[in-house]
């Protein structure tokens, strides 16, 4: 019996152990995510508690009656495109510059990381100074080169707008790609571009058979990652333009904020943020088998 009660505490042990792990989850990620379900099926606002009660789908029809969800739904799937393929592609051409070795290859790593320690709000102030229209620094120098004969109000119209933004979420996303990706271009094997050599594969060949097949995982998996948290992004847009001009550059996210700040309608802000929560659930599950994810890529 002795034994038994051994054997199965040896068993149980490491489930134990994420007990505490487990709760601490189900406290703060499964039970706002249930009460955000829970809500949206509620009329449910902070200045009309009495009035609180169950309505069913009628936050899900008010919602999808929207027309701003729709333009925010076309400019939020425009503005996550973009910057997700931007910070990629940038992203690993600086990581495969970091991969090579040349004299001050450690200041150059400095400089790719930095923009990644600082915080949105930071990033959005500085920016906006950059591209004020009147004061801006861009507009200076581009004056300076001769590229342009008069200011331009960058925020003025929504395309123009819209692009600043995605500059600006560029510049501070790359680091994320560049450092995951020098991990997954720092554990292919040398032996792999020294039999390409001996064979003599040119540099385009090495990477598309070679480079881009062994790296493909941690491709897939920063892409679907920077997809969810670009989508998110409140931030830099909410200090750079507030979805301005005439809502131009409003998002899911930050709509979802401006709609409960104006009237804290908790029933509808949870019937956006549990629509929206589905949508990335989707595409992260269909993108990861599409992109065949944890498959090995073929050399």
């Amino acid at each position: 019996m002795k034994k038994r009660n051994g054997i199965m505490n040896k068993k149980s042990a490491p489930y134990m152990m994420l007990l505490p792990a487990m709760a601490m989850i189900a406290v703060f990620m499964f039970y706002p995510i249930f009460m955000t379900f829970y809500n949206s099926f509620h009329n449910y606002v902070l200045t009309k508690p009495k009035d609180y009660g169950f309505i069913g789908i009628e936050n899900y029809v008010a919602l999808f009656k929207d027309p701003i969800f729709y333009k925010s739904l076309y400019n939020t799937l425009i503005w996550t495109f973009w910057n997700v393929i931007l910070q990629a592609s940038l992203g690993l051409a600086v990581a495969i510059l970091m991969n090579i070795e040349f004299k001050g290859r450690k200041i150059y790593r400095m400089i790719v990381f930095s923009p990644w320690a600082f915080g949105g709000m930071v990033v959005a102030l500085v920016f906006s100074y950059m591209f004020t229209g009147q004061t801006g620094v861009v507009n200076d120098l581009l004056i300076k080169l001769g590229l342009i004969s008069e200011r331009i109000p960058w925020f003025a119209t929504g395309a123009r707008a819209r692009g600043v933004l995605i500059f600006t979420t560029t510049w501070r996303g790359i680091p994320f790609f560049a450092v995951s990706f020098l991990a997954a271009l720092q554990s292919i094997p040398g032996d792999y571009y020294e039999a390409a050599d001996v064979d003599g594969a040119g540099t385009l060949y090495k990477f598309t058979h070679i480079t881009m097949p062994l790296i493909k995982n941690t491709v897939i998996l920063t892409t679907m990652l920077r997809t969810i948290w670009t989508f998110n992004i409140v931030d830099i847009i909410a200090g750079m333009t507030a979805g301005g001009p005439n809502n131009e550059t409003m998002t899911l996210p930050l709509y979802l904020m401006t709609k409960f700040n104006e009237g804290l309608d908790i029933g509808y802000s949870s019937a956006m943020a549990a629509t929206m929560a589905v949508m990335l659930a989707v595409f992260a599950a269909v993108y990861a088998f599409v992109g065949g994810f944890g498959k090995e890529g073929d050399l």
